[in-house]
């Protein structure tokens, strides 16, 4: 199993972290970790995925989401 780190800026609204979560799981990862700073009107989140697919699918299906403003991959 693969394993991924993701840098995110979003919206800071309720629903956004749901969103976030449910289409990470639906594309077949699992959040192993996870932090979130609230800045202002946004929140900036980054959180390590596992899972035996790529990491395109996963990014492409989030840059998707309305409130998501930026998408950064961590290289290990």
């Amino acid at each position: 199993m693969n394993e991924y780190k993701l840098e995110l800026v979003a919206r800071h609204r309720p629903e956004v972290l749901e969103r976030i979560l449910r289409v990470a799981r639906h594309r077949g990862f699992t959040v192993t970790t996870m932090d979130m700073t609230l800045i202002e009107t946004q929140v900036r989140l980054k959180f390590t995925v596992k899972s035996d697919r790529t990491l395109d699918l996963l990014v492409s299906q989030l840059e998707k989401l309305p409130d998501i403003f930026n998408i950064d991959r961590v290289l290990n």
